[in-house]
Order: structure tokens, then C-alpha cells, then sequence
């Protein structure tokens, strides 16, 4: 079945690099407080809703409540749904779960907000009375996370690594990559923000953690470098015989991005603050999960699940964004569709703007959306990789 994402009823904080303006934030209260003045902005009323779900992957004090929690501090004490986590590609989950509901009738009209602040991540000590002495095991939930893959036994930079041996992707190339993205970043940039102005407010106030004051006004994301090309040739591999630089990956960040999905277009349309905008539609979303410590090549098939799925051909999609954590995802997706990677991540990407997480996709997906309405019209595709060598993809109609 189609299901539909009222034009504009959208919208993305900046991101900040992690330790930064959000830092103080609780990922769960902050996403609340996001959401709930931009459906005011909107003139959405959350009795609108019948559904919703919370994603993030990050726990914070008490999180435990989740979705019940988060609509609750809106003021929409009538939804419950489930707390979603599946790493990167949580923001396309949301989209799936949604397109679940609707299928079978549970729901008519979906509320989709993710938050996650990976600053001043959690230690977590888990008690083993069976262990010698007693003594348990312990974790820094974000650190390890990206370092130590339980299963496959590696740190994510290491899938990198992989990917590029197999595809024969140079340093150089991911620096060309990494360089071309950064210019691709300043085109949303100009005109005083125009194109991030779509979907995000000209100035974000930063509140202080009990939401009575304003610490800090953000204009844009915080914590985006220019690129510097002579400065990234001089860096060496992060791991000794490999060819992922640290210029050719993403930064962690905090933040917090929503949407909202109706399985109706006409109710759609009258949720849309754009009455007269154009219709959007979720043609197709795909999952899967690719060869062992070898993650930024999963979206490959995930990609060819959704084209599947919505009975198209690559050659039918007009523009693509991707969730880039590492260049080497987007040169591998290229070669494999036969691509110009350049064709990918106008107005940009997380590989520049950062990675809080469960709220990338999601600002993918919004920033494909307003790209595809600039074209006037199209199809667009959003894939990304998630931990656990795992992909998502979502395929999205404007017309």
C-alpha cells in the first residue's frame, strides 16, 4: 500500500557536534519540546494522531518509559506505540512502522519523532554473581558501540576499511568524495539558508535543561568544517594498512528530527501547512543486511528491496540521499548501480552535517523530499547503514 507524509509537516533541529549546544539536553524532553512547537508552527493538533512511536538508541535517565513518556510531555496523553531502536537506521524504521499500522488498519494518522544525544554517553555495569568475585561486566555505551561489534569484532572504521578493499576505493577517492560533499553542504547554505529554511528555523533557541530560558541561538548546524584538501592529503589511515581517514567520516552529534504519515491521502493534504503543496508519498521501504564486518555495503540490497518492492529500476529515481557515516558507502553504492556519485546528497549529507543517530534518516528523508518539490517532482530513494552490517531504504513519490 502507498502512505503519505503531509508536505512539510516536518522538521529537523540543527545538529550539533557531540559535547556541544545540545549536551545538556536530555535526548527524550528535548525531542518533546522540538516536536511540540512544530506542530504548533504547523497548526497540527496532536489529537490528530492515533499512533505514535519514539525512536532513539541512546539510553537517557529513565528512557525506559519511552513513546509514552515523549507523548505524554507533548500533552498527547492519549498515544502510546512502540520505542524504536535499530542504530542508524532508525529513522527509516519509523517510516516502516508506520507503513505497518497503516496496512492492517491499526492507525489512520502516525506521529514519527526521533531524538538522540550521543555527548556524555551512559556507562552501563551489568552485575555477573557467578563471576569470579562478583565482579561484572561494564561499557561506555557510545564508545563501545562504535568500537566493538560483538559479533563481527571489529570497530565500525574497520567495515570501512573492508568495504574499500573490496571495491578497490582509495584514500584519495574518499577524500574526493568527502571534499565534494562539503561543497554540496554550502549550496543548502546559500541565500542565508534558504534551503534549510524549508525544513529547520532560521534561529533555533537552545533551551537550558528545564525549559525556563534560552542559553544559546543557533543559525544552522554546529560543528560542520570546511574542508581543507591539502590538510586531508597529509592524514594517514585511523587503522595501519587501511584507507579510511578521519576525513572520510562523519562525526558523532546530538539532535532531533520529526515527521508525521497518514494513510490517507486526502487526510494528508488537509494536515499539509502547504494546502496547495505537492502530494508526497512512501512508495516502498526495504531492509537488509550485508556480508559480515562489511556494513557500509549494505545498502546496496536494501536499495535493490525497495526498487523491487516498488516495481522500479534505479534508472527511474531522481535523486538519492544516503546516510554516508563513511565516504567509502557512497562509491561503493555507485559502482554497484552503475552510478555517478556525484548524482547523490545534493544540499548534503551526515557524512558533513554529523550523526546523532536516530534522527539522521528522518532529515535525509525530509532533505530528499524538499529536493525532489525544488525539481518539481520525482522520485527519490534514501537508503543508509546501520551497526550490525544492517541497511535501510525508503522510496518516496513528490508529484
Amino acid at each position: 500500500m502507498t502512505a503519505y507524509i503531509p508536505y512539510r509537516a516536518y522538521w529537523s533541529t540543527p545538529f550539533a557536534r557531540w559535547q556541544g549546544a545540545f549536551a545538556h539536553l536530555h535526548a527524550i524532553e528535548f525531542a518533546a519540546h522540538v516536536a511540540k512547537e512544530a506542530l504548533a508552527d504547523r497548526k497540527i493538533d496532536v489529537a490528530e494522531f492515533d499512533f505514535a512511536a519514539f525512536g532513539s538508541t541512546v539510553p537517557q535517565y529513565r528512557s525506559f518509559y519511552g513513546t509514552p513518556w515523549f507523548t505524554g510531555l507533548m500533552g498527547a496523553e492519549h498515544l502510546a506505540g512502540p520505542t524504536v531502536n535499530q542504530a542508524c537506521a532508525t529513522g527509516a524504521r519509523l517510516v516502516a512502522t508506520a507503513c505497518g499500522e497503516f496496512a492492517t488498519g491499526s492507525s489512520e494518522v502516525a506521529l514519527l519523532v526521533s531524538g538522540d544525544r550521543t555527548s556524555n554517553g551512559p556507562h552501563a555495569y551489568y552485575p555477573a554473581p557467578d563471576a569470579p568475585g562478583g565482579t561484572g561486566l561494564s561499557e561506555e555505551i557510545v564508545m563501545d558501540s562504535f568500537n566493538k561489534d560483538p559479533f563481527a569484532r571489529c570497530a565500525m572504521v574497520d567495515t570501512a576499511d573492508n568495504v574499500a578493499r573490496k571495491f578497490g576505493i582509495t584514500t584519495e577517492e574518499q577524500h574526493e568524495v568527502a571534499v565534494f560533499r562539503n561543497d554540496q553542504y554550502q549550496d543548502a547554505l546559500a541565500d542565508d539558508r534558504a534551503f534549510q529554511k524549508r525544513y529547520m528555523a532560521a534561529e533555533f533557541a537552545v533551551p537550558d535543561s528545564r525549559y525556563r530560558k534560552t542559553v544559546k541561538t543557533l543559525t544552522g548546524d554546529e560543528g560542520v568544517y570546511p574542508s581543507a584538501p591539502e590538510k586531508m592529503a597529509a592524514l594517514k589511515p585511523v587503522r595501519e594498512g587501511g584507507s579510511v581517514t578521519f576525513a572520510g567520516q562523519t562525526h558523532p552529534a546530538d539532535g532531533s528530527a520529526g515527521l508525521v504519515m497518514a494513510a490517507d491521502k486526502g487526510r494528508a493534504r488537509a494536515l499539509s501547512p502547504v494546502p496547495d503543496g505537492p502530494t508526497v508519498s512512501v512508495l516502498a521501504t526495504g531492509q537488509a543486511r550485508g556480508e559480515k564486518a562489511h556494513m557500509p555495503a549494505a545498502p546496496i540490497d536494501a536499495a535493490r528491496r525497495a526498487l523491487a518492492i516498488a516495481g522500479l529500476e534505479i534508472g527511474q529515481i531522481d535523486a538519492f540521499k544516503s546516510h554516508n557515516p563513511f565516504a567509502v558507502n557512497d562509491i561503493a553504492f555507485a559502482r554497484a548501480f552503475d552510478l555517478d556519485w556525484r548524482r547523490m546528497n545534493n544540499f548534503g549529507s551526515s557524512l558533513v552535517w554529523g550523526h546523532p543517530q536516530g534522527p539522521t534518516g528522518l532529515r535525509g528523508l525530509i532533505e530528499l523530499i524538499e529536493e525532489l518539490e525544488m525539481k518539481g517532482g520525482g522520485t527519490g530513494l534514501f537508503q543508509g547503514c546501520a551497526a550490525g552490517d544492517s541497511a535501510m531504504a525508503v522510496i518516496v513519490k513528490v508529484a
